[in-house]
């Protein structure tokens, strides 16, 4: 894990705000992910282009911060198995959220979305309860 770092986290949250700001004001979209991704597998949706280009960013920009001196986690300290299960976990709440942390936490707080607000608070509780036990029950 890289260590926290507030000049990185500062610009890097800029980035999240202004980039979510653009494509609300551009294109009247906000910028959650669950709901771009679905958007861009229905191919038949004639907003696919823009979400497969906002993907794209997405990945390309993991490999575009290491040439821009930003240090990114390049170690995971978990078996594929549990990673796969997260994954299906983080999907799940997604969908019983009705919106993933971006859609909710980037953009429904700042438009002060009661329901943006509710799910972010849950996201946050349930994390720091998983890192809690994860860490000093089972010991991972």
């Amino acid at each position: 894990m890289t260590e926290f770092t507030p000049v990185s986290a500062i610009i890097g949250g800029a980035l999240l705000g202004f980039g979510a700001l653009l494509l609300m004001l551009l294109n009247g979209r906000i910028a959650g992910i669950s709901g771009i991704l679905s958007g861009a597998l229905q191919f038949k949706n004639p907003n696919a282009k823009w979400r497969l280009a906002f993907i794209a960013g997405l990945i390309l920009s993991g490999f575009l911060a290491p040439a821009l001196d930003f240090s990114l986690a390049t170690q995971l300290n978990a078996s594929w198995t549990l990673t796969i299960l997260g994954g299906f976990a983080v999907g799940f709440g997604t969908y019983l959220s009705a919106g993933c942390t971006s859609g909710h936490g980037i953009c429904g707080i700042g438009r002060m979305s009661k329901r943006s607000i509710v799910a972010t608070l849950v996201f946050m509780f349930v994390a720091a309860v998983v890192v809690f036990f994860t860490r000093h029950v089972i010991g991972a």
